[in-house]
């Protein structure tokens, strides 16, 4: 059984966090494929986890792990029932939180005590004692300030245009984010893979990808819209799509994995209150 449940983050915080979220799980050990995504800041309040990159490397799960912008689909596996309460970093809060680190921890997970020592564990057991996602919120929101302490460094005006950029096309295309920003083609690529993992051009496909299983996973048809046009034909869709989901279309369609599809339900359940580029992927 999963359970997952979302919560917006406020007009202050938005710029920081995308959303925070509270995932519930019991059952035999569970081993579930998440999409590409921006990167996570996890509480493991019961039981354990770790992540598969590729069929060559994995990092282990930590009571507070961070779980940095990923490229492609990742295999999240427990070893039985798990709590966890967590939030989506957005790219600006990625910058803030690891400075001059964010691109080393691409793909990557690893033990929020590398960065806070142990005051993130008395934050934690603070997060144990709460029984609600709407009060875990609360309280993580008292500590922000302090987990973000450098975000006035924040890259907010870069991040804003590149994520205007991918919500204002199917398609996005990089010459448009290039006068957007003023900055050249080596100097784009290089900034956006620090804070987003990926160079723009591949960060365009990721979330062309990411929308139609999103629509997919909720029983939308591409036949007819803009974003099916997207694609050269159908099997460049599923291509792309099963290269950043890890899921073809009639997976995603059928519903097979359950954390994409209460991820994607979850998410359009937040429509009008978070970042577009969160509820519509």
């Amino acid at each position: 059984m999963i359970l997952l449940d979302y919560e917006a983050a406020n007009e202050k915080l938005a710029p920081l966090i995308s959303s925070f979220y509270r995932f519930e799980y019991r059952g035999t050990p569970l081993a579930e494929l998440e999409r590409a995504d921006r990167a996570q800041f996890r509480f493991y309040l019961h039981g354990e986890g770790e992540y598969h990159f590729s069929k060559d490397r994995f990092d282990p799960g930590h009571p507070v792990t961070i779980v940095g912008p990923t490229t492609a689909p990742c295999l999240t596996k427990t070893k039985g029932d798990v709590l966890v309460f967590g939030w989506g970093i957005t790219p600006a809060g990625w910058a803030a939180l690891m400075g001059s680190r964010a691109e080393k921890k691409i793909d990557h997970a690893f033990d929020a005590r590398e960065i806070f020592g142990d005051w993130i564990m008395d934050l934690r057991a603070q997060l144990k004692k709460c029984s609600a996602l709407a009060d875990q919120t609360k309280l993580a929101e008292a500590a922000i300030g302090e987990i973000y302490a450098n975000a006035d460094k924040a890259p907010f005006e870069f991040t804003y245009r590149v994520d205007k950029w991918l919500a204002s096309s199917p398609d996005p295309q990089v010459d448009d984010l290039l006068a957007a920003t003023g900055l050249s083609v080596r100097q784009l690529e290089r900034t956006t893979k620090r804070y987003y993992g990926m160079p723009p051009k591949k960060l365009a496909r990721k979330y062309r990808a990411l929308r139609a299983a999103h629509a997919l996973a909720l029983g939308d048809s591409l036949d007819e819209n803009e974003l099916g046009a997207a694609f050269y034909d159908q099997s460049h869709l599923i291509r792309e799509i099963k290269q950043f989901t890890g899921l073809t279309p009639g997976q995603l369609r059928s519903g097979q994995s359950t954390l994409t599809q209460a991820t994607m339900e979850g998410r359009s359940r937040m429509a009008g209150k978070v970042n577009p580029l969160i509820s519509d992927s």
